[in-house]
């Protein structure tokens, strides 16, 4: 097993260990799904081979601080990254990228060069697909766990809201993701 490889076992063991059960949205299958479309779109916009493992390796570590806290994880996944990447040879410069990766998908997110913007529209690419309503009802379920107050409706109010706010940063994701969030939208919009 290559060292890419055993990175990869390591954060996935961790967060299928420390994750709260309740963490319906924010969990291995997110960071799998992130890493594959971070990768795809840094192809798409012609990335060199070096970008692409710092883009995997971003998309790999952004949620982990989600195992200390939901609010502020992206500091916390950080933190993570600067303590174990070096044990996987990764340079001081790399990790300052990869933290300026995984602190670029904060909502809002506020990504400063290409390889953020990648990520960031890695980390929402699915708002754009045909997975946009399964995801959004995990992601709802996890924030029920933390406000159980919050209603389906009042839920919904909050996606049209950030919809309409959000934006597509690679020209990959405005051409090809963009028409179909636009189609998601307005289906939010109907059923208020």
């Amino acid at each position: 097993m290559d060292t890419a490889e055993q990175m990869q076992q390591f954060v996935l063991s961790l967060l299928n260990e420390k994750l709260p059960s309740y963490y319906s949205y924010h969990n291995t299958d997110h960071t799998l799904y992130v890493q594959l479309k971070a990768e795809e779109i840094a192809r798409q916009e012609q990335c060199t081979e070096e970008e692409i493992k710092l883009i995997r390796t971003a998309a790999l570590w952004h949620d982990v601080g989600c195992i200390v806290s939901f609010y502020g994880h992206e500091e916390e996944s950080c933190k993570f990254a600067q303590q174990y990447l070096p044990h996987y040879h990764f340079t001081e410069n790399e990790i300052a990228v990869i933290c300026g990766i995984i602190r670029a998908t904060k909502i809002p997110q506020s990504p400063t060069n290409r390889l953020e913007e990648i990520v960031a529209d890695a980390d929402l690419e699915y708002l754009g697909t045909d997975l946009a309503v399964p995801l959004a009802q995990r992601l709802y379920d996890e924030l029920l766990h933390l406000h159980p107050q919050l209603t389906k409706e009042q839920w919904n109010h909050v996606q049209i809201s950030f919809l309409q706010k959000h934006q597509y940063f690679t020209a990959y994701c405005r051409n090809v993701k963009e028409p179909a969030k636009q189609e998601y939208l307005n289906s939010l919009k109907n059923i208020l």
